[in-house]
């Protein structure tokens, strides 16, 4: 009778069949499991600041945190809780995260993340959607001051509001609070397109932004190369707002539930407003790239009718340097932006 089995047996002995039983509070007597694929991590150059009492390895934390509340990951919510310990503090080590800095962290999970971004030093403002999951963490950091946690949904919360209300205890290592703030996440992958179009033209209050995405994802998103299948509308959003790059690689078998696909970490470097390409409007810019995209083996005199006549398009294709053939793949982001401001001037 399997069912009856499973309603007897630890919830970690279930989600873990190959991991060591848990049978009450830390009591882990088990080795973690050798399969569990362990990366170099990125030595930091300045000293960091610890608790005191800084929790246990992430592997054991998980299955406790999880055993403790009875959760099974949600498929829905697409949440896949890391194990190392080690990606960890290179995600946090990505950041460049020093004491006093001021850090989102949007779905934290079991708090595995947030107990190093801590450990560092950083107030960290918590966004999680589950609310079982906010709960774990709020009564996991509930003694500590520079954690705040907030169960809602980060594409729908006022994320400029909620950090007005941080306040910001902490200096950095200059004795000086930051002026900006820092986004370190291990993002569920089916919002991270929604998020990262959402942060990414926050650079008045975000330095820089470093996510935890699936790895096809990542190297489209900091790949370029013109006349690609993969070079999309995204790459130009990302690339007017920041200057992206890959950091390393992440393989599936570090999370749990393990996913079909390996991760990677994008280091996404915000530009400031007055660094952005000098368009009229980035409203009216991106709606004309959109609409370029949508015939993509189209000629842009083709796929920008809408905007003006083809005859038109010609005419400021060869006015910014472009030929009147011109395929939206072969156009780069400042190509986009002569042509935009030639249609808008017209």
């Amino acid at each position: 009778m399997p069912c009856l089995l499973h309603s007897l047996l630890p919830l970690s002995s279930i989600l873990f069949p190959n991991s060591p039983v848990y049978d009450g509070p830390f009591a882990f007597n088990s080795p973690k499991p050798k399969s569990l694929h362990t990366i170099t991590a990125i030595s930091k150059t300045k000293s960091e600041t610890r608790i005191n009492n800084k929790a246990e390895d992430d592997y054991y934390a998980t299955l406790k945190a999880l055993n403790s509340k009875g959760r099974f990951p949600r498929k829905s919510l697409g949440q896949h809780y890391m194990l190392n310990s080690e990606v960890n503090e290179q995600l946090v080590a990505a950041a460049d995260v020093q004491e006093g800095d001021l850090v989102v962290e949007i779905g934290p999970g079991t708090g595995s993340l947030t107990n190093v971004l801590v450990n560092s030093g950083a107030t960290v403002l918590a966004i999680e959607k589950d609310p079982y999951m906010a709960a774990l963490v709020t009564e996991r950091f509930s003694s500590l001051d520079c954690v705040k946690v907030l169960q809602e949904d980060f594409t729908k919360c006022h994320i400029r509001s909620h950090l007005s209300t941080v306040s910001q205890s902490g200096k950095n290592s200059s004795g000086v609070k930051p002026q900006y703030a820092k986004v370190v996440s291990n993002l569920p992958f089916n919002i991270s397109t929604e998020v990262i179009k959402q942060l990414l033209p926050m650079g008045d209050i975000f330095s820089e932004v470093v996510l935890l995405l699936q790895e096809e994802a990542a190297v489209r998103m900091v790949d370029s190369s013109l006349r690609s299948s993969e070079y999309r509308p995204i790459n130009i959003f990302i690339n007017f707002y920041s200057d992206p790059e890959y950091k390393f690689k992440v393989p599936r078998t570090n999370f749990f539930p393990q996913p079909k696909v390996d991760a990677a970490v994008v280091s996404f470097r915000l530009k400031q407003p007055v660094d952005y390409p000098p368009v009229s409007s980035a409203k009216s810019f991106f709606s004309m790239v959109n609409c370029a995209f949508n015939g993509k083996r189209k000629m842009l005199r083709k796929t920008l009718q809408h905007v003006c006549s083809s005859l038109e398009i010609e005419e400021a294709l060869v006015s910014a340097g472009l030929p009147s053939t011109s395929r939206p793949e072969e156009l780069t982001l400042d190509d986009f932006v002569r042509l935009h401001n030639t249609i808008v001037k017209a």
